[in-house]
């Protein structure tokens, strides 16, 4: 059997569970069925029922799958929950409830389905998948960077509380912590194919919680510097359903983050959530004489990890004569990056906002808005400027 079939096997079509025997499920397209008393019942070992409330981006899909809500109108899942991209009525994205019996429950058709361009089997495990209408609820922003890949994770679904069980009527959630690449693989049989640059370990080592059958597609999350939810995780695969030394495998979000705002994009819709990150903010005026360069600076500290590869750069400079200065943001380590270069002719004042790519640069440390005033007789001052990371 090759690498990429033997995966493929492995792939998890469903909830947060405790490992008992060995049962390989490919509940993938498995629908939801109608769960007897026992099943509604928390007996999961490691974990225990979300509140209502709790998760209000978790979204179940009629496939057997889990999602989040990237944007009101478009669902992150697994790339191998879905078929080939294009139009697509056949998917029931269920919302706003823990309880897929609730009456109050929010229930939208697909129209369009996108999975990731070059999905085979192995990695690139993520699709994206629009709604007939927007879901009002909160939405899960994703990792663009790698700061977030570390520590105790959430996961949540409606999957099965056991290897070979059935799906979940009540969403369940538990806590799984970080494995590394090198002890990830170390597991052996399949482990050893860890694709590194595009998927995350999780799982305690003696087993006993893990997401399994029916969980796939579902988001990996944790807190980020702002206390708010980010997901870094997709539900992908994994040896059976919590055994002792066999972790989760997740597709590694920040990876690609880029290609899955480009392809939210493709398809339209509401607009997807801000970057996340911690906005820090100078208000001190500063003089802009005649043929002079000056710099206002923000202290970072506090942060983990880089910057974002979606920082903004808000900045707002009262001038009689735009077109006479150069705008640039330098970073803690002196790496220069030109935001205006006299543009703007004989307007006034500069109020913009620029996006830049600052993930290759640690967040923490002196950041500073140098301005150059380039020719004579008109002067200004820098009102203020906000850096989000």
């Amino acid at each position: 059997m090759t690498t990429s079939n033997w995966r493929g096997t492995l792939r998890r079509a469903a909830i947060v569970a405790a490992g008992f025997v060995a049962v390989m499920g490919t509940a993938a397209t498995q629908a939801v069925a109608d769960p007897t008393p026992d099943d509604v019942t928390p007996q999961v070992v490691g974990g225990t029922r979300a509140a209502q409330g709790e998760f209000p981006f978790m979204v179940r899909l009629s496939m057997g799958c889990g999602g989040a809500l990237y944007t009101q109108q478009i669902v992150l899942t697994a790339a191998h929950c879905v078929g080939a991209s294009g139009s697509n009525t056949s998917i029931t994205a269920t919302a706003g409830v823990v309880d897929l019996q609730d009456p109050a429950r929010i229930a939208v058709r697909s129209t369009q389905v996108l999975r990731a361009p070059g999905y085979n089997g192995n990695g690139k495990d993520w699709a994206l998948i629009k709604l007939a209408s927007p879901i009002n609820l909160p939405t899960l922003a994703i990792a663009t960077t790698t700061a977030f890949n570390s520590g105790t994770f959430t996961v949540a679904g409606w999957g099965a509380a056991r290897e070979g069980g059935g799906q979940q009527r009540f969403l369940l959630k538990a806590q799984v912590p970080f494995i590394s690449d090198a002890q990830c693989r170390a597991s052996g049989g399949s482990y050893g194919g860890l694709i590194a640059a595009e998927e995350i370990c999780a799982g305690l080592p003696s087993g006993g919680v893990d997401t399994c059958q029916g969980d796939s597609g579902g988001p990996m999350f944790r807190r980020d510097n702002n206390n708010a939810w980010i997901q870094v995780g997709i539900v992908s695969w994994g040896e059976g359903c919590a055994r002792p030394g066999k972790p989760g495998v997740y597709t590694e979000v920040s990876t690609f983050a880029q290609n899955i705002a480009d392809a939210a994009a493709q398809l339209g819709g509401t607009t997807p959530p801000p970057p996340p990150g911690r906005t820090f903010e100078n208000t001190t005026d500063v003089a802009i004489p005649d043929l002079t360069t000056v710099n206002s600076p923000i202290t970072v500290s506090g942060a983990t990890g880089n910057a974002s590869a979606t920082s903004s750069v808000e900045v707002h400079i009262v001038h009689t004569f735009r077109g006479d200065l150069v705008v640039d943001l330098v970073a803690p380590d002196g790496t220069v990056r030109n935001l205006l270069n006299r543009s703007g002719s004989s307007a006034d004042n500069v109020d913009q906002t620029f996006s830049v790519n600052l993930s290759s640069e640690v967040a923490n440390g002196t950041w500073n808005l140098r301005v150059r005033d380039a020719a004579s007789q008109d002067t200004g001052r820098i009102d203020s400027w906000k850096l989000t990371l």
